[in-house]
Order: structure tokens, then sequence, then C-alpha cells
């Protein structure tokens, strides 16, 4: 148990960011699943914006590694691209 002021507002602070940051992962990896299943192009290029943008995001404040985020995004773009 935590003794100190500091302490114990760290810990508050740590279970507000990890609900934050689980809503966020949770939220793009459904995206990713969404854009992963989409059959048709046009619908696909309209959708990659959005998921690349969320993927930057959690790379920017390290909740991914920005290498994963980078394997993603290329892999995304890859099965859009391939997608007739």
């Amino acid at each position: 148990m935590a003794h100190h002021k500091s302490a114990k507002k760290r810990i508050r602070q740590d279970a507000i960011r990890r609900l934050r940051n689980r809503f966020y992962k949770k939220t793009t990896r459904t995206a990713i699943a969404r854009l992963r299943s989409m059959t048709e192009k046009e619908a696909a290029q309209e959708f990659l914006p959005k998921v690349v943008s969320m993927v930057d995001r959690l790379a920017k404040k390290n909740t991914w590694h920005k290498n994963k985020a980078s394997n993603l995004k290329s892999s995304l773009m890859r099965h859009v691209a391939s997608l007739a």
C-alpha cells in the first residue's frame, strides 16, 4: 500500500491511463479487423486513413511501439492495394 501522497496520486493516474489505453487499443484492433475483412476496394481505401491515424496515435503515445505501428500500417496498405 502506498504511504506517500504522491504515490497514491500516481496509482490513481495509472488506473485512469490503463483504462484509457485499453479502450484505444481495443478500438484500434477492432478497426483493423474490420478493415482486413473488407472486400470492396473503394470502401477500404476510404477507411484506411482513419485506421492509420488511430495506429499513429497509439505509437505517438508509446502505447504501441513505433515499429509495430509501422509494420501494421504497411501490412494494411498492402492488403488494401491487393483488393480487386
